[in-house]
């Protein structure tokens, strides 16, 4: 049986994850050349952070203390994607980016749908936050595909 302290870091991880998706939609706003593109990923950057506030507030529901900032990982990983993008621009390159962290936070999602464990009102927070972020993962796979062709 989960303790409130699994439950906690169940959660707060999905908070790191969500807060890392929103700063790498944010960066990829920055560097996406096409306007369509970068106001698509300024929205899924807010709404990523709705989602991971709301996260942040059952971290505290639970009694623990929410993490409020992304992964030391995720921040190197984009300064190596900054520096690749210096070298190689062009929004397919970003969307193929932004779509490789989707599949990362989709299985981090998946993995914590999977915990049988959790306490009901938990796993609906996680539901309802995982709503949310697999319609960006679906619409970044299309907009992939479609670059393709």
């Amino acid at each position: 049986m989960h303790t409130n302290e699994d439950h906690i870091k169940l959660v707060n991880g999905l908070v790191e994850t969500t807060i890392d998706s929103a700063d790498g939609y944010a960066e990829a706003a920055k560097d996406a050349d096409n306007s369509r593109y970068k106001e698509l990923f300024e929205r899924r950057a807010q709404e990523r952070r709705s989602v991971a506030s709301e996260l942040q507030d059952e971290v505290r529901r639970l009694g623990g203390d929410p993490k409020d900032d992304g992964t030391i990982l995720a921040a190197a990983h984009r300064a190596f994607l900054n520096l690749k993008d210096a070298m190689t621009k062009g929004d397919e390159a970003v969307v193929n980016e932004v779509e490789a962290g989707e599949d990362h936070i989709k299985a981090k999602y998946e993995k914590a749908m999977q915990d049988t464990d959790v306490d009901p009102q938990t796993r609906a927070v996680i539901e309802r936050a995982w709503t949310s972020v697999k319609s960006g993962h679906d619409q970044m796979r299309d907009i992939k595909h479609m670059l393709k062709h």
